[in-house]
């Protein structure tokens, strides 16, 4: 089968191609597995915190891709919840020991034995990819296999991450970075919390724009100020200035909500310039993201139909794969971008 490889850690300033494409043998399903015939697979920042090993693969070469949306081919003794010829997703979260602390109370996402698809096991940017029955989800007809493909990490993680800001209604809420999660994040505030006021903070001055279409009440760089103080911050940014500069936009008991991986390294400087009185006082919290749990997943795509939205996407040959990953490091971002595998 064709599939793109990360095979070594490398700069993306210096790197054009830093993914390479081969051929691999077509994987067989393990017991309790589906074999799924890929279609398309959303392409993800974290991608990017792979290669420049941020959150390196444990080994190389490895298949990245977590966003991945295909029909299932061939099963392997599973419990029959999911059947061949279904249209399936997989997203980051490939499996978790389900018996530890964790798993018992339904915070998979902190297992120690938690494995990442496309970073512990081979992902999406391939023909097929096997998956555990347990973490397959089925796709309601109303998605279409790209619109499908965001809601698996954006639209998940975006919806975990709304959870921990503790949203309620009547309450401002801030966007800090305006990518894949942060514009369908937007869309879900404004559905489950008609009144709430959503302001953006963003770099681009199209993000800015995409924002107010999507009826943000205001938009602006990520070092403006707002016209008010604001209940709750998702910080969707890999760097570290926007970080600061949100916790100076909280009211006093509010809290900021980092939906990242990892950070970027480039500006750690601005960490120096954390003044507990100014930034933290006041009873302000930082609440870091990790993961998604198989519950966030069927949740928000259950949420997606009922509302319905779709994520506005950009869709990419699969012999483009490199020159998408490029675009998300230079910040070319409008709604999610997604690799067509097989139409």
């Amino acid at each position: 089968m064709k599939a793109w490889i990360i095979d070594k850690i490398c700069d993306l300033n210096h790197e054009n191609q830093p993914l390479k494409q081969v051929e691999l043998p077509k994987p067989i399903p393990a017991k309790g597995d589906l074999l799924v015939r890929i279609s398309t697979c959303g392409i993800c920042h974290t991608e990017i915190d792979e290669i420049e090993g941020r959150t390196p693969p444990p080994n190389f070469p490895v298949v990245p891709g977590h966003q991945v949306v295909g029909i299932v081919e061939e099963s392997n003794e599973t419990e029959g919840r999911i059947k061949i010829g279904d249209r399936v997703g997989v997203a980051w979260i490939y499996s978790a020991c389900g018996h530890c602390e964790y798993c018992r109370s339904g915070a998979e996402n902190l297992c120690a034995a938690f494995k990442a698809t496309g970073r512990d096991v081979d992902g999406g940017y391939a023909e097929y990819m096997v998956v555990p029955e347990r973490f397959a989800y089925p796709i309601p007809d109303i998605f279409t296999d790209a619109e499908a493909a965001p809601l698996l990490c954006a639209g998940a993680i975006g919806y975990r991450s709304v959870a921990l800001t503790r949203m309620a209604r009547g309450k401002r809420i801030g966007l800090t970075g305006f990518g894949a999660s942060a514009h369908l994040v937007l869309k879900m505030l404004l559905y489950q919390y008609p009144d709430a006021e959503v302001c953006v903070f963003a770099r681009s001055e199209k993000e800015q724009e995409f924002a107010r279409q999507l009826a943000a009440v205001w938009a602006g760089n990520t070092t403006d100020t707002p016209p008010e103080l604001l209940d709750c911050i998702i910080d969707t940014t890999p760097v570290w200035k926007p970080v600061i500069h949100a916790l100076e936009c909280l009211k006093p008991g509010g809290r900021l909500v980092i939906n990242a991986i990892r950070k970027e390294s480039i500006d750690q400087e601005y960490l120096l310039q954390l003044d507990y009185p100014k930034h933290l006082w006041l009873e302000k919290e930082i609440k870091s993201v990790a993961n998604v749990t198989s519950t966030d997943v069927r949740e928000f795509i259950r949420m997606a139909a009922e509302m319905p939205f779709k994520p506005e996407v950009e869709t990419y040959a699969f012999d483009r794969a490199n020159e998408a990953i490029l675009e998300i490091k230079q910040r070319k971002i409008r709604g999610a971008k997604v690799l067509v595998i097989r139409n």
